[in-house]
């Protein structure tokens, strides 16, 4: 009991201390010496009456909605005691992997720098300014010469780094066991297994209403839809983030799903954020960096190329250029198991006082991360709004699927569930393909540290990060991953290659999403 209040009152402190900082503060505190001139605030009761006014002028849902994402975001405090690199990832052989995945990343994006005789960064000149800030919102009809830039990584290469990954102190003797050396994965973390699933993902099961399944044309829409859109628009109304995180469990309805991911993420566009966002802007047009190349060339292979999303080809310039510029994207590396690169001004190598995070906001874009914006494009049209909608989600999210940790929402764990579960619940189709040579994580593997973003149709997609923005975890990436296979297993049983397993997965286009996790986890003979 001593030790949860103890707990408590550290979380508390380290919340107060966060919001200290924030323009919502600064708020509170002008409203709060404003109603002092009010006749109903009296001398004797002055805290309670502040207390009611905040209450009644909608002030105090801001501050518990600034509260709860303070909670969704961060973890919660450890002993004061603990070290920060304990934060970022509590398992040594887990950092010291990702330090070198790091060393790796920088090497090839420097030997980029030192084959193409490029800098990192310049600033650009004044008329070349202006011809950037001129077709700002054009520049899909830009075509630079990008074919000496590669992707500083894809995919695939990520996961030969999570495939070598071994915990020294784990040690499985000369008899491995018959579990341990069927998949890819090689480290001993917990995972869930369907019972534990369906207790977390209770509000999937095939009693509840779900959008993506009950809203279809042949379910008459008084029978869940109509009540479901009218809940939604009452949460709206309410503006409380925990309510509508609850209620996307469910779907949210197409109508209302800006507004909701908005207040489940806590933004309200204040005109402080639109100014923040053209200082980004300025500093795309004085400042050319390397990694704008990088972003270029991601945009022109991937969303230019997909059916879904070549015409927010400009969007995609323009969030990603602003995004590689915010240094308050710095600020999750205190919850990162990564650390953000660092780069020394020209002729001061190796001196610390000379050495700044590069790119700005600390993250090299690899092959396929255009998509994590794409989507979004679909729901928010100002620029500004869907730059702090994707910040928002990547700081949350994204980052934890191109970053080696042990967290349960990390793409390692996310590997290991998805791994797990084919060969716990689909034996046959899991050795079948072991054994064929087609290892189901080498197929799987885009899918998740993409969020499927690419691969699903964009209405599907977007019933998915639903729920990931209702249940606050990836998780259910790795469940989709093994229900697509469940669901495909007749024909992948007849494959006798990689090629051909990869050919039966490589449309996932017509894919519904609801039944299929409905299916895989509450239908399943566990």
């Amino acid at each position: 009991m001593l030790q949860e209040e103890s707990d408590l009152s550290l979380t508390i402190a380290q919340i107060v201390q966060k919001l200290k900082g924030s323009n919502l503060y600064a708020q509170l505190e002008r409203q709060a010496w404003a109603c002092l001139q009010r006749p109903e605030i009296r001398l004797e009761s002055l805290k309670e009456d502040i207390k009611e006014f905040f209450k009644i002028s909608g002030w105090e849902k801001k501050l518990q909605n600034a509260v709860y994402s303070e909670l969704n975001v961060y973890p919660l405090p450890n002993h004061p005691a603990v070290p920060p690199e304990h934060l970022k990832e509590p398992l040594v052989y887990m950092r010291k992997a990702q330090g070198s995945w790091e060393k790796r990343i920088l090497k090839s994006l420097n030997s980029m720098c030192t084959e193409l005789s490029i800098p990192l960064a310049r600033k650009r000149p004044v008329g070349e300014q202006k011809e950037l800030l001129n077709k700002w919102n054009e520049m899909g009809t830009d075509e630079p010469d990008l074919s000496l830039f590669r992707p500083v990584y894809a995919p695939k290469d990520f996961l030969e780094v999570l495939i070598n990954l071994r915990n020294p102190n784990y040690e499985n003797g000369d008899s491995l066991s018959f579990r341990t050396h069927l998949g890819l994965i090689q480290v001993p973390l917990k995972v869930k297994d369907i019972p534990e699933l369906k207790e977390c993902f209770v509000e999937l099961g095939l009693n509840t209403g779900q959008l993506g399944i009950d809203d279809s044309t042949q379910v008459p829409p008084e029978l869940f839809e109509n009540e479901h859109v009218r809940i939604g628009q009452k949460v709206l109304a309410q503006q409380d983030s925990a309510a509508a995180q609850q209620y996307i469990r469910q779907g949210s309805p197409t109508a209302l799903r800006a507004e909701l991911w908005a207040l489940i993420l806590n933004i309200s566009s204040q005109p402080e954020d639109i100014l923040y966002y053209e200082q980004l802007k300025t500093n795309v047009i004085q400042h050319d960096l390397l990694v704008d190349s990088l972003i270029y060339k991601d945009v022109k292979l991937t969303a230019s190329n997909d059916d879904y999303y070549f015409v927010f080809e400009d969007y995609l310039y323009q969030v990603l250029l602003c995004f590689s510029r915010d240094t308050s994207v710095l600020g999750h590396f205190a919850y990162n198991s990564a650390s953000p690169p660092k780069s020394y001004i020209r002729g001061k190598l190796g001196l610390e006082e000379y050495a700044v995070f590069y790119p700005p906001n600390g993250v090299i874009p690899f092959h396929g991360f255009s998509m994590y914006v794409a989507p979004l494009c679909f729901l928010y049209h100002e620029p500004y709004k869907l730059y702090q909608i994707f910040r928002e989600m990547y700081v949350r999210f994204f980052f934890r699927l191109h970053s080696i940790s042990s967290h349960p929402s990390g793409i390692v764990s996310l590997c290991l569930l998805f791994e797990s579960l084919l060969q716990t619940y689909l034996p046959q189709l899991f050795y079948h393909l072991r054994e064929i040579g087609a290892q189901p994580l080498r197929i799987s593997f885009k899918w998740m540290v993409r969020a499927f973003s690419g691969y699903l149709a964009t209405d599907q997609l977007l019933l998915l990060w639903d729920r990931i923005l209702g249940y606050n975890s990836l998780e259910i990436l790795a469940v989709l991953a093994a229900a697509v296979f469940a669901f495909r297993a007749v024909n992948l049983m007849e494959v006798t290659s990689l090629a051909a397993a990869e050919a039966v997965l490589a449309d996932l286009s017509t894919l519904k999403v609801m039944p299929l996790l409905q299916i895989f986890l509450f239908a399943t003979v566990t």
